[in-house]
């Protein structure tokens, strides 16, 4: 799908068709948008198509007049009752009149400055607008860390007293997600001091307050994501031995009741062998045996319970 848009005397509108000083934007195109956007903008097929490929690594790359700038964004989704944190390729592709951004799926990210949620944010000004995506990735980042923090929190008041191993499962998801977002941010900051340097890109001085707004808040999520990871994988360590010590504790319990109920059973067994046993010849012989094992029962239960095995 593409949709283009232009700023027009501060107003944020959306274009039929291709302009000068427009931002493209292609959402999982077809080869025939991948086509016409590469013959009318002037831009080699291959810079639209890298951000196609999930496993495609961040880099920045140029030819003639047009620039090719890879990041990865984040993309929280749903599965089931869960959510899973991963990161998607997103391609900015600067012509020589237009900027374009390819992707294979609608990002809340770029949904911001479609909707007119970013202020400042002017087609025309590409390298503002560059500054403004990385910004406003950086950002989604910090956010979905805080998400995952808060769902770890989640997962440990769960474990304290678990048994099984579902929420184990669900640290290692976390921790996954943690691992691309820490890889995917060391990447976009590589990017980030590379295209600075390019001369490709035309650099203003009042963009300088919002570079530096970039790079920090770039390092605090790499900070941020490095410093959960660590957390999460002591955490699962540590409750994979807590897991492993309730489940021995519901297994001493049942032991013990087991043992406090076959002492009936063992006594109910003598006296229900086929030869002359005690008690046989009394009226009241089975409530006797019943007050015996009773009484046998509790005073084992009472010893188990002083030695904690319950």
């Amino acid at each position: 799908m593409i949709k283009y848009f232009k700023t027009v005397e501060n107003s944020f509108l959306e274009l039929p068709d291709v302009q000068e000083n427009i931002w493209i934007n292609l959402s999982n195109p077809t080869e025939a948008e991948l086509h016409k956007i590469s013959s009318i903008c002037q831009v080699p097929q291959d810079y639209l198509r890298a951000a196609l490929d999930e496993e495609e690594r961040s880099r920045i790359e140029f030819e003639d007049n047009c620039t090719l700038i890879l990041v990865d964004v984040p993309l929280k989704e749903s599965n089931g009752d869960s959510s899973i944190f991963t990161t998607l390729p997103l391609g900015i592709v600067i012509a020589s009149d237009n900027i374009i951004t390819i992707c294979t799926k609608e990002i809340p990210l770029l949904n911001d400055f479609m909707f007119g949620h970013v202020k400042g944010f002017y087609t025309y000004k590409k390298t503002r607008f560059i500054l403004q995506l990385l910004y406003k990735n950086a950002t989604y980042y910090l956010q979905y860390l805080r998400q995952i923090d808060r769902m770890s929190t989640d997962i440990e008041r769960g474990l304290h007293k678990s048994t099984k191993n579902r929420e184990l499962f669900q640290l290692l998801d976390l921790e996954k997600s943690l691992v691309y977002f820490s890889t995917s941010l060391r990447g976009n900051s590589v990017i980030l001091d590379r295209m600075m340097k390019l001369e490709s890109i035309k650099k203003y001085p009042e963009d300088e307050d919002l570079l530096e707004d970039v790079i920090i808040e770039n390092r605090q999520a790499i900070e941020m994501a490095n410093i959960y990871t660590t957390i999460l994988g002591g955490m699962r360590d540590a409750f994979a031995s807590v897991i492993s010590n309730n489940l021995n504790i519901a297994m001493k319990f049942l032991t013990s009741v087991t043992i406090v109920l076959t002492i009936p059973t063992m006594i109910a067994s003598f006296f229900g062998m086929n030869v002359p046993v005690p008690l046989s010849n009394l009226p009241h012989a089975f409530v006797l045996i019943l007050g015996i094992s009773f009484a046998v029962s509790s005073l084992v239960a009472l010893f188990m319970a002083k030695k904690k095995m319950f």
